[in-house]
């Protein structure tokens, strides 16, 4: 959606006429009425003033369209300042000015990669909202160092960084539902990707929105786009085994059973080989260890029986003493891979267990709602006792009085 359309239905969905937000910003009727049927594009401070009055929290400024000419602070960032000081959060922003100018550097040498690497490990036990101020804290330290005197090199260091932190960006709006800022986020990473000739960002760019249309229920287009960021991915990397496996999970939705074995079949082939990365809670670094998670994953969406001892192996695994570190969003998933495979095995009841053990486990994101949905309404549908506690769990994780609808 454009920013005008997004407008126009976020004052229909608040009940507010354009002369009342006229008034609460204030601004002039007209130019906000040329703005909202995108006849006149809105300034940064203008998006910026909108998207507070609207109660938008950033995702509606994010679909500006930024002038010609404009600096690339205002590319990526003009959502990222006002996080600066919430809840005290500035700490890890002050380390890294300390770090830069103990290195007598507008950079600091490798002090900023370090620092987006620790927010890519911190992605899957950090709720996404709050990952997100970190992302748009570090965002804007991004834009203040493209402002300073720096070499070429160092300028094309900083273009990566924020390419890197606009992609993990997108991945937690994904998480959150929030259709308009992911993709708003998505198009400044893939447009740094470019500039910066950085294949493997270019890849995740795709293989995100090929999650993300997978979770839209678009399976053709997250296929689509699957092979896309296959066909860009460097030989080898990441993004290249992510992809494969997003286009299998794609296969399996459409009910595709011999696409959707070859693709599981080239995943166990590009990862036959591949080391365990120094931090395998890395989001872009591939770990050959959750690759049994994604086959359960993808069987169960087949309705393959052979997705319940993959699903239960990959349970056992991550609640394991000998596991480490507690890995409580993969844990809540791997339920609702079990959780299905038993609906589709005829124990309803299990299912039911299962999936409240998920839903009530306070990890699920948004963008994961759908997945026990499913369950819920089949375990509606076979009309167990648990039914009914566990439709009541859901409305309580989604935050709503509507009971889950099937489709």
């Amino acid at each position: 959606m454009t920013f005008g359309e997004s407008m126009r239905a976020l004052m229909a969905e608040r009940v507010i006429s354009l002369r009342e937000l006229a008034k609460s910003i204030p601004a002039d009727v007209g130019h906000l009425s040329r703005i909202s049927r995108d006849l006149e594009p809105p300034s940064a401070p203008m998006a910026e003033r909108i998207d507070a009055a609207l109660g938008a929290d950033g995702a509606l400024a994010e679909l500006r369209v930024p002038e010609p000419g404009e600096p690339l602070r205002g590319r990526f960032v003009h959502a990222g300042t006002r996080d600066m000081t919430v809840r005290g959060h500035g700490d890890e922003i002050e380390a890294l000015e300390l770090a830069r100018r103990a290195a007598a550097s507008d950079v600091g040498g490798e002090t900023l990669e370090r620092a987006v690497d620790d927010l890519a490990v911190a992605y899957p036990r950090t709720p996404p909202a709050e990952l997100l101020g970190q992302v748009r804290r570090h965002l804007a330290y991004v834009a203040g160092l493209l402002d300073r005197r720096k070499t070429l090199a160092e300028h094309q260091r900083l273009l990566v960084a924020g390419g890197w932190l606009s992609l993990l960006g997108a991945t937690c709006h994904v998480d959150l539902r929030q259709r308009g800022a992911a993709m708003a986020r998505l198009r400044t990473a893939k447009g740094l990707a470019d500039e910066t000739g950085h294949a493997e960002i270019a890849a995740w760019c795709l293989e995100t929105e090929a999650w993300q249309a997978l979770t839209d229920g678009d399976h053709r287009r997250a296929v689509t786009l699957s092979q896309g960021a296959q066909a860009v991915a460097p030989a080898g990397g990441s993004a290249r085994v992510q992809a494969s496996a997003q286009e299998g999970r794609a296969w399996a939705r459409l009910g595709a059973a011999p696409e959707t074995r070859r693709q599981l079949d080239l995943v166990a082939s590009l990862t036959a080989n591949m080391a365990t990365p120094d931090r395998p809670e890395h989001h872009y670094r591939y770990d050959p260890a959750k690759a049994d998670a994604y086959t359960a994953t993808t069987l169960a969406w087949l309705g393959d029986p052979a997705a319940e001892p993959y699903a239960r192996q990959v349970l056992a695994r991550l609640e394991s003493p000998n596991s480490g570190r507690v890995r409580a969003r993969r844990v809540a998933t791997a339920r609702l891979d079990l959780s299905l495979a038993l609906v589709a095995a005829g124990r309803p009841d299990e299912a039911a267990y299962e999936t409240l053990t998920a839903v009530t486990s306070g990890v699920l994101v948004p963008s994961n709602h759908w997945r026990a949905r499913e369950v819920v309404d089949a375990v509606a549908a076979a009309r167990v006792p648990a039914a009914y506690e566990l439709r009541e769990a859901y409305r309580e994780l989604c935050g709503t009085e509507r009971g889950p609808v099937s489709g």
